[in-house]
């Protein structure tokens, strides 16, 4: 890692305004090249290829083409984004996922909503927990941004969540039901509840119920406080339907890894401070636990030979899938700026500038756009399992929260350092119909 010198140990990037531009000029280029071709005119979104050319949707080949609820929605909260730092056209693309969720993903029928949706209709009719975690976090994002149709996604989403998945003597959801809601395994997983704490805090920041608020503490309570520091804060991914760690799971290699996953403690590492934040900063074990999972992130999962996060790691912290990956750099970002900003030990800051570092030149492509997914241990760029230039909710955030408050999400944020009038009227395109 490289050393601040000792006049500058006190001098954080993010305090300088050419910093701060440099990161607004990291989001305005994702934006740009994602809004040239993302918009599939038979609905939803497309995914890009390395050059950011429309690709049959789905993931390899092998794959039925689909577009998937998390992608949908991902790209839903981004222009969410955008139309709340005032980037025209943003409120066009909100409208075409806003329409692609309620008209195509939305089960009319049994309720909840599709996984994947192909030009015949469902192309996988699970309800799974993880794509209702960012239907969520649209709807939420799309509520901030003043979009007229986001009370009745958040509405129908949010009953689905507490209906369906929400486990009360948990307190945390079950993974995935077929599609009338017939269980489809015993499997529970933190990676889907990690990202529905993300999006009830922003459903809370949007709505002000505090149920929302008390659901995010409960998981945070279950997956970090007892199981992640009971396993030395090497957070476990897979669990039971009773929530007892199942160490030989082998899932999907995107979603679902063996083994553990240090992008997911980083993540964890500032979701718990925002956590802390909201609630009044009331329960102090989270950001002792946000500080712990950090720490053993770095310590285990970068390379501190070569740079970057290894994507998996065994039991003993040792690496398994020696790739690197876009986003746990994206969430290590984010986990180093919030405890910069809040705990303030020089570690963060240097963490902080390392990781960038190595976004900046191995990540961001500067000749075709975009940011590239994924890298291999002798970090040249590869593919499978990510294709192309994947949507940019990690790397979009990357940029946004360094230059935002602590106090919450980037919606509310932006919402804050804005007029204080709130959001902006939003304009819906005339000929779109929802």
């Amino acid at each position: 890692m490289v050393n601040l010198p000792h006049e500058s140990r006190n001098h954080k990037w993010i305090a300088l305004a050419s910093h701060r531009s440099w990161l607004l000029r990291e989001a305005e280029a994702l934006f740009s090249f994602f809004e040239r071709k993302i918009i599939n005119p038979l609905g939803g979104f497309y995914d890009l290829d390395d050059k950011g050319r429309p690709t049959a949707p789905g993931y390899g080949a092998a794959v039925k083409p689909a577009r998937y609820l998390f992608a949908t929605s991902r790209i839903t909260h981004a222009y969410a984004i955008a139309h709340l730092m005032g980037r025209p056209g943003a409120d066009a693309i909100i409208d075409h996922g806003m329409d692609f969720l309620w008209n195509s993903h939305r089960d009319a029928e049994h309720g909840g909503y599709y996984w994947g949706i192909g030009y015949d209709g469902p192309s996988d009719s699970t309800k799974q927990a993880y794509g209702h975690a960012f239907a969520l976090l649209a709807a939420s994002s799309a509520k901030v941004a003043g979009h007229p149709d986001a009370d009745r996604l958040l509405d129908d989403v949010s009953t689905v969540i507490r209906d369906r998945f929400w486990e009360e003597q948990f307190g945390a959801v079950a993974e995935e039901f077929t599609r009338d809601w017939r269980s489809y395994d015993s499997y529970r997983g933190q990676n889907s509840n990690m990202h529905l704490t993300e999006s009830l805090m922003a459903a809370f920041e949007a709505t002000h119920d505090s149920t929302y608020l008390s659901m995010a503490e409960r998981i945070a309570d279950l997956i970090v406080r007892r199981h992640a520091a009971a396993n030395g804060w090497r957070l476990p991914e897979h669990f039971t339907d009773q929530w007892i760690i199942n160490r030989a799971y082998s899932g999907n290699p995107t979603f679902r890894p063996y083994g553990t996953t240090p992008g997911h403690w980083l993540e964890w590492s500032r979701l718990l401070l925002q956590l802390w934040e909201l609630g009044g900063r009331k329960l102090n074990w989270l950001p002792q636990c946000s500080k712990a999972l950090f720490g053993q992130a770095v310590r285990d999962g970068w390379d501190h030979d070569k740079g970057g996060f290894f994507y998996t790691l065994d039991w003993d912290g040792n690496p398994l899938v020696q790739d690197r990956y876009w986003w746990p750099c994206c969430e290590g970002i984010g986990a180093s700026a919030f405890l910069n900003a809040i705990d303030g030990d020089p570690i963060y800051e240097r963490w902080y500038r390392q990781i960038w570092s190595f976004i900046a030149t191995r990540f961001i492509d500067r000749e075709n756009g975009g940011w590239r997914a994924q890298i291999d241990d002798a970090l040249r760029p590869k593919s499978g399992p990510f294709f192309g230039k994947v949507d940019i909710y990690h790397s979009l955030q990357a940029c946004l929260i360094p230059t935002l408050p602590t106090t919450g999400s980037v919606t509310k944020g932006l919402l804050e350092i804005g007029s204080g009038a709130g959001p902006q009227p939003f304009q819906r395109r005339p000929f779109q119909s929802v």
